[in-house]
């Protein structure tokens, strides 16, 4: 599962070697200060959460999905497993408008990262 580190004044998405080859994309990081807002959010898969059309990446629904959403104007990075909890993280700027992934670290550890 995708883990949130910070290193130095950035935070990256540290993702596993198949988790990279299913996004077809390397580690999203961003500046500490593009972080806009954090929620916790117990069911990641639906319309309330996810949105555009993934390209590229991998999906399998309610299984797995990998990569970049894209809509008109916005980009959103994700990296989901299975039907459990999640973390949307909202960004200022940067490639991407949010990143969206299964929570695999406890919410307190997200949440001092800032």
């Amino acid at each position: 599962m995708a883990r949130v580190m910070r290193e130095g004044n950035e935070l990256v998405l540290q993702l596993s070697f198949w988790e990279k080859m299913g996004a077809l994309h390397s580690n999203p990081r961003t500046s500490i200060d593009a972080i806009e807002k954090i929620e916790f959010v117990d069911q990641l898969w639906g319309s309330s959460t996810l949105r555009g059309v993934r390209a590229p990446g991998t999906a399998i629904p309610y299984v797995v999905l990998l990569g970049t959403l894209r809509g008109l104007g916005y980009k959103d990075f994700v990296a989901m497993k299975g039907r459990g909890e999640g973390v949307v993280i909202t960004l200022k700027s940067g490639p991407f408008a949010r990143w969206i992934f299964t929570l695999g670290q406890p919410n307190s550890e997200i949440s001092a990262l800032l």
